[in-house]
């Protein structure tokens, strides 16, 4: 099913993204997640497609074998970087060859060692570039794009970057997925500036389960996210006990989670008038603290009737 249809027909959507894996203990690793995380009947996964397009191929497999095995809705991701017009057009074929239809369009980040994007040759510059070049010839693709609650790093202001985002939505996004954040307000704020421009396609929030001190620290600087000066706080107290930032992280995320979903509920995060469309959730291939989250979640919606 395209996911835009699932996003007309049901609310709320739970969906989970993975990165695909380097190594064969890796690939254990993903597939192990991926079984754990089916038995919560996800409406989609996602699949990264690793910097400067190094794990295309890759990427591919997955979500046909996703497909193929596990009977869940896959979207691949599909970047910019270091590919032709024609690549993506082939790439894009041995999409549809696999029966999917799903793709997350992405600019995509430079390749490790190099600091800035570089336009391959007869290649795209931007996400509503390849957004255009999906939709050629009507091929019957569900396409998402990525939003930015905290501005995009390269972007010069936040009105520049939802205009931005605008170009893209034109281009024929039918759904965004944010980046990660921890701070509700900020999602809640962004949405309302994106509608005020006339964004109406649905926005997913991305959440992200903190399960390790310096590797959340690592991609809030990359992807210019904030830590709430109580999350980090707490953090910073309870940093060389696994377990305890484990917990806490999940704890986290379910408040936002909950909060997000039921605006009526009672939460210290700012709600807004409803609940999102869904949540999709970077998992880091690991399934545990989306797996926890789910069973606050269901407790929760269980004892508020």
């Amino acid at each position: 099913m395209l996911i835009r249809d699932r996003l007309a027909h049901k609310r709320p959507v739970f969906s989970f993204e993975f990165l695909p894996p380097q190594t064969e203990k890796g690939e254990a690793v993903l597939w192990r997640s991926l079984e754990n995380l089916a038995m919560l009947q996800p409406d989609f996964v996602s699949v990264t497609y690793g910097a400067g397009g190094s794990t295309r191929t890759r990427t591919l497999e997955i979500v046909g074998r996703i497909k193929r095995d596990l009977g869940i809705e896959p979207m691949a991701h599909l970047t910019c970087v270091g590919a032709s017009r024609d690549e993506l057009r082939r790439t894009l074929d041995g999409l549809l060859s696999r029966g999917i239809r799903n793709v997350l369009a992405l600019r995509g980040d430079p390749p490790r060692g190099e600091t800035s994007f570089v336009q391959a040759a007869d290649g795209l510059r931007y996400a509503s570039e390849l957004i255009a070049l999906i939709h050629e010839h009507d091929r019957g693709f569900c396409v998402g794009a990525a939003c930015y609650p905290e501005v995009h790093p390269e972007a010069p202001s936040p009105d520049v970057d939802l205009k931005n985002l605008q170009t893209k939505v034109d281009a024929g996004a039918d759904f965004l997925i944010t980046q990660l954040f921890f701070d509700n307000a900020v999602f809640h704020d962004f949405v309302r500036r994106a509608r005020a421009i006339g964004i109406e396609v649905p926005i997913l929030p991305g959440i992200m389960p903190v399960t390790n001190v310096a590797q959340i620290e690592r991609f809030t600087k990359i992807c210019g996210a904030s830590i709430p000066d109580r999350l980090r706080g707490r953090l910073g107290e309870i940093a060389d006990d696994p377990q305890e930032v484990f917990w806490a992280g999940v704890s986290w995320a379910a408040h936002q989670c909950r909060a997000l979903l039921e605006p009526s509920s009672q939460s210290p995060f700012v709600r807004p008038e409803r609940g999102v469309a869904g949540i999709h959730f970077y998992t880091l291939n690991k399934s545990p603290a989306s797996r926890a989250i789910f069973e606050i979640l269901r407790l929760a919606r269980s004892a508020i009737g």
